[in-house]
């Protein structure tokens, strides 16, 4: 949130992380009308209505944060160090120069993608991640060996630290692989194509099962079990490339529309765990009457999204004290 909009008050930081959360819903819920044609314009589960509310409420949303924008850099007190990217692409709108200018709705559609691709799917990833962890003590101890011994206890890991830790990069990968943020991937045909046998028309919508092709025995052993040392040194998937050069594992799709954020992915989000598994022991809450916590439910739940089917709810102990601060 604070790289779109860095001076975002709390309840509309709040308010967009629930609009964020409405669309993928909305998007990934299960449509009648894409099944039975007679259904079509009736409209008949109400996802058409919900649409256009969530629709509305984010317009409305986005056009106070421009708003409140716009009168911050007006504003002769406001003492501007380092711009968000609100700030950049109002700077592209008012630049006379452009070949491309950028108008209002632009801008709005510029945030609306990276509040709604950019924090659900991250913060999913980072839940995925921590469950794995805590179901697979061997590998949360691994990782926090690597942190410690690479970082230390004295300051914080950051996106700079990643390229120096290897297991907390095969960590992330072997997520990707087993809950990809996204489940499919879409593309259109420009002509006609021919796979197997079968003709696929131009401008046919055509749908990639990410989901599956993660967990394909055909490419990888034990497809069910997480295993970051796949992606260590002399394992399977070392050379196995996430940002869609190798099509076993493609997470953020492939080519020239592949997920715009993948670069800021693939560091923002493994120092985020890093920062989580350095700071804190992480436990299951016990149930009532047990002296041992079940493992955790790894089931995911509907949507585009591939959520946890249960929200993870963990207790967090500080290990470190004080705890670190960032470099």
């Amino acid at each position: 949130m604070r790289m779109v909009a860095s001076a975002l008050p709390g309840h509309m930081t709040e308010a967009a992380r629930d609009c964020a959360k409405q669309v993928a819903e909305v998007v990934g819920a299960f449509n009648l009308e894409d099944y039975v044609a007679l259904c079509r314009g009736w409209d008949l589960q109400g996802l058409t209505r919900r649409t256009r509310e969530v629709r509305d409420k984010f317009d409305a949303l986005l056009e106070i944060m421009i708003t409140v924008k716009e009168q911050e850099r007006r504003s002769p007190t406001t003492a501007k160090i380092t711009k968000d990217l609100l700030d950049i692409l109002m700077d592209a709108a008012e630049d006379e120069k452009a070949e491309v200018k950028l108008t209002r709705e632009n801008i709005k559609a510029f945030v609306l993608d990276i509040f709604t691709a950019g924090s659900d799917t991250t913060a999913t990833s980072v839940e995925w991640m921590l469950a794995h962890l805590i179901n697979n003590p061997a590998c949360m101890h691994k990782l926090r060996a690597e942190l410690d011994g690479v970082v230390g206890t004295s300051r914080l890991v950051g996106e700079q630290d990643v390229a120096q830790l290897p297991y907390l990069q095969a960590v992330f990968k072997e997520t990707l692989r087993l809950q990809p943020p996204a489940v499919f991937a879409q593309r259109e045909t420009i002509e006609p194509v021919h796979v197997r046998g079968y003709t696929i028309p131009t401008k046919t919508s055509v749908f990639f099962n990410i989901f599956s092709i993660g967990r394909d025995p055909a490419w990888w052993e034990d497809p069910l079990q997480f295993r970051p040392e796949r992606f260590m040194p002399g394992g399977a998937g070392a050379n196995v490339d996430p940002k869609g050069q190798h099509l076993q594992l493609m997470p953020f799709g492939s080519g020239r529309r592949a997920c715009p954020g993948m670069g800021l992915a693939m560091q923002a989000v493994p120092a985020f765990l890093g920062a989580l598994v350095q700071c804190f022991d992480w436990a299951v809450p016990l149930p009532p009457g047990q002296s041992k916590a079940p493992p955790l439910d790894m089931e995911e739940g509907d949507g585009l999204v591939a959520a946890r089917k249960q929200p993870l709810v963990l207790l967090p102990t500080p290990r470190l004290n004080p705890l670190p601060t960032p470099p």
